[in-house]
């Protein structure tokens, strides 16, 4: 059996440069399809390590501002306010300004519970009345004295609702 010469034959040699310059454009085409496949692989993990520093430090910065809530959480609450309602102020003829010295001359005989927590002036509720109710207050030549219809503890202001009375 004799093997045939290529060389002598075009048919053959024109099919082998094709292979060749087939098999060259084909692995172009694979580095091409490889690059961009690789490129756009390098950009979504750089993107999504972004993501994930970004992630990280908003845990960080929450995590600090979660432990600070928590200190705060861990102080007790304290008084910061005081407001008065009276009434029965219409159906005793109370103008505002009036009712506002009222309401001031009330304020300054409980201002100490400014400053001080919620648990302890709930506990010492009683006190609160008894320095109320107890006292007489004088203005433009009357005499008020209040009973007390409520005491509301709301962080962070105390509200006290109040019935006047006039004693001459």
């Amino acid at each position: 059996m004799h093997v045939p010469r290529y060389h002598k034959k075009p048919g053959w040699q024109r099919f082998l440069v094709g292979v060749f310059f087939g098999g060259l454009i084909s692995y172009w085409v694979v580095l091409f399809m490889y690059g961009t496949m690789y490129e756009r692989l390098i950009k979504e993990n750089s993107e999504l390590q972004n993501d994930l520093t970004d992630a990280n430090s908003r845990i960080e910065v929450l995590m600090k501002d979660n432990e600070s809530l928590d200190e705060k959480s861990r102080q007790p609450i304290t008084i910061e306010g005081i407001q008065l309602q009276i009434l029965n102020a219409k159906d005793l003829n109370i103008d505002s300004l009036l009712q506002t010295q009222l309401e001031g001359l009330v304020k300054e005989q409980i201002k100490d519970i400014i400053g001080k927590d919620i648990k302890s002036i709930a506990d010492s509720d009683s006190l609160i009345f008894s320095s109320i109710e107890n006292k007489t207050y004088v203005v433009d030549d009357f005499t008020y004295s209040f009973d007390i219809e409520r005491l509301i503890l709301v962080a962070p202001t105390v509200r006290i609702v109040v019935i006047a009375k006039i004693s001459n």
